[in-house]
């Protein structure tokens, strides 16, 4: 009878721990979506500062809060309002070189130049990726104002064939020097600050000359890696 009990008992066990099992494994996403809940609330009310904890491992300054670059008017070559980013349906970080004024000058064509360089070294995540440049002045009535390029290119006679050229791909808006202020406060300060646009339009990092091209890799390819797609 002992031996009988014995099997009888562990019989009984064992749908008992198998439900314990399940309550466990339905448990964990559950305790996981109250945590993170807890944790969204109070870094929304601003008592807790999840980044300054964390840290960030970015080397670009993230934007506080980030600008919405589709909430202004974005002029084409044509004079009417243009759709920003990809016409091709697929949403791509964008490398934004913001000027002001009716001239591109060293600095802007250095960024450029710059941006370029980096597209073209992200190799396999080129088509990611993709670049602008924002002026408050129409691009034909844009100058290009340098002596020599960065390249040692051939100087063409104006920033419209210089994009043309030498920027294939890159597109280029024109908005009014209200927005343009309001997006790119920086550059007052700074002029050779240039941005990176998420997929979704927000402006939310700048780079400056301090940020060598390898840390703009760095900070793209964990934005990728991290985005999806």
């Amino acid at each position: 009878m002992t031996g009988t009990q014995d099997i009888d008992m562990e019989t009984q066990t064992q749908p008992n721990t198998g439900r314990l099992v399940l309550l466990l494994i339905a448990g964990i996403p559950l305790t996981m979506i109250l945590a993170a809940s807890w944790l969204w609330f109070f870094v929304v009310r601003g008592d807790l500062d999840l980044v300054g904890m964390i840290g960030t491992a970015n080397q670009g300054a993230l934007l506080d809060p980030p600008r919405q670059i589709t909430d202004v008017d974005l002029y084409g070559r044509d004079g009417r309002i243009a759709d920003w980013g990809a016409t091709d349906g697929e949403a791509r970080w964008i490398m934004l070189v913001p000027s002001p004024g009716s001239a591109c000058d060293l600095a802007c064509e250095q960024r450029l130049y710059l941006t370029r360089q980096i597209h073209v070294a992200m190799g396999k995540e080129f088509n990611r990726l993709a670049r602008a440049y924002v002026s408050d002045t129409p691009i034909a009535e844009t100058a290009l104002t340098v002596n020599t390029l960065e390249d040692g290119g051939d100087l063409p006679d104006s920033l419209a064939a210089l994009l043309d050229r030498d920027h294939r791909g890159l597109k280029d808006y024109s908005i009014s020097a209200e927005d343009f202020s309001a997006l790119f406060p920086e550059l007052a300060e700074d002029p050779d600050i240039w941005y990176l646009v998420d997929p979704a339009g927000w402006v939310m990092m700048s780079y400056d000359k301090s940020v060598g091209y390898r840390d703009v890799m760095s900070d793209l390819k964990f934005l990728l890696k991290n985005s999806g797609g």
